[in-house]
């Protein structure tokens, strides 16, 4: 396997590790600073909000001036960020805080994206993404429970040291990367962000783009009640809650695996299907059970990442097929709408329902049901490495 792709895998991470190794101090800090689960819940929502926007900016830009220079100043940003975190004296000074995590995570992850792109072609690149992806579901594993016997031992500041410190390992990493981008776009800064004209009218990539990015809306939801969920409804430890958080997030680095072992057999398009209906009866078995111990809630949300583990790099690499020039801009956009879908994700499972695990599990089924109607209609139109692609327009 290639050299660069753990760096790769570790960069694309960041996101969740930011936001998991935290999950287990969110109903501390609800007891600690005498504030409601909506306000600790908006330090969560502020930084896949932060980290959308700025998505938003690294992509076009790193097509201009490459992918190194952006990473190494998001990176920067990040590090300084996570010191900010765990300086924090209120919830408030959090949220600002988190802001700054988000700008800089924002990099790491849409740019290893544009670095895959950059490097890899066809089945390698489907090949390397799903390799990226189980070593990245590593991070959702380990990091609640990582967190949580760190609040055993240490106050909950500990938690963004030692992201300041990944960080620092990051940094290091890419200083001594070599620049993906060959042949960077000869426009002005400014002009650059016009670039995302060309990836809105590529009707293909842009169906596939959302088809994905609307699975955030569960995905997130859970995240972001996951440690309400297993700690307050079903009384665990926040020890046990990291255990469980473990289990589920398993199902997310075996998807990957089982993706590489079918695309062997059989095309991507038969695959996206397969995942496609796995978490539609992720959702559907979590939305009608009887809630009653926190088995109920692991064993379908384990088929659900299992599922889309399966489904979403394949997906991705579809989507990225779809192509050919303005690489960045358009791993900006997979990433960016992904997470602002996953952002209000977060909000909506915030409020007050009667019973939340039944509208994350209505929520997958749904999306999932309608995601499968439109891939029968349209999977005809997507091939990996043949004719169907469609070109990106030219540049005027």
């Amino acid at each position: 396997m290639k050299r660069i792709v753990p760096l790769l895998a570790f960069l694309t991470a960041f996101p969740a590790l930011s936001t998991d190794m935290y999950l287990p101090a969110i109903p501390m800090l609800v007891e600690q600073w005498n504030q409601p689960l909506v306000v600790v819940n908006l330090t969560l929502i502020a930084f896949f909000a932060s980290f959308c926007t700025f998505i938003a900016v690294y992509g076009p830009l790193s097509d201009r001036y490459g992918r190194r220079p952006l990473l190494l100043a998001g990176i920067t940003i990040y590090i300084g960020a996570s010191i900010g975190c765990a300086l924090s004296p209120s919830v408030y000074t959090l949220i600002a805080a988190r802001i700054g995590q988000g700008a800089g995570a924002a990099s790491a992850q849409t740019l290893a994206l544009a670095i895959i792109r950059d490097k890899f072609d066809g089945l390698e690149r489907g090949r390397i993404l799903a390799h990226m992806v189980g070593i990245m579901a590593v991070a959702p594993m380990l990091g609640p429970v990582f967190g949580g016997w760190m609040l055993k031992w240490r106050h909950w500041p500990w938690l963004f040291v030692s992201q300041a410190c990944l960080g620092v390992i990051g940094f290091i990493g890419v200083y001594f990367m070599e620049e993906s981008l060959k042949d960077p776009i000869k426009v002005s800064a400014l002009q650059v962000f016009a670039r995302y004209g060309v990836v809105f009218k590529n009707g293909r990539f842009m169906k596939l783009n959302v088809l994905m990015s609307l699975f955030g809306l569960p995905f997130f939801g859970f995240i972001a009640s996951s440690s309400y969920l297993y700690i307050k409804v079903f009384g665990l430890t926040e020890q046990q809650f990291g255990y469980f958080f473990a289990f589920t997030s398993g199902g997310f680095m075996l998807g990957p695996m089982v993706l590489n072992r079918l695309a062997n057999h059989m095309s991507y398009n038969k695959i996206i299907g397969i995942g496609l209906s796995g978490v539609t009866l992720g959702g559907l078995a979590l939305a009608f059970n009887s809630h009653a111990t926190p088995w109920h809630l692991a064993l379908p949300i384990f088929l659900f990442v299992f599922s889309f583990g399966v489904f979403r790099p394949a997906a991705t690499n579809m989507a990225l097929e779809q192509v050919t020039t303005d690489v960045g801009s358009a791993s900006s956009m997979l990433v960016f709408l992904y997470s602002m879908v996953g952002a209000v994700g977060m909000w909506m499972i915030s409020l007050e329902w009667p019973d939340k695990m039944t509208v994350l599990g209505s929520l997958a089924a749904g999306i999932g049901i309608l995601s499968l109607i439109f891939w029968f209609l349209s999977s005809g139109n997507y091939e990996i490495g043949g004719e169907l692609p469609l070109e990106a327009p030219a540049e005027d």
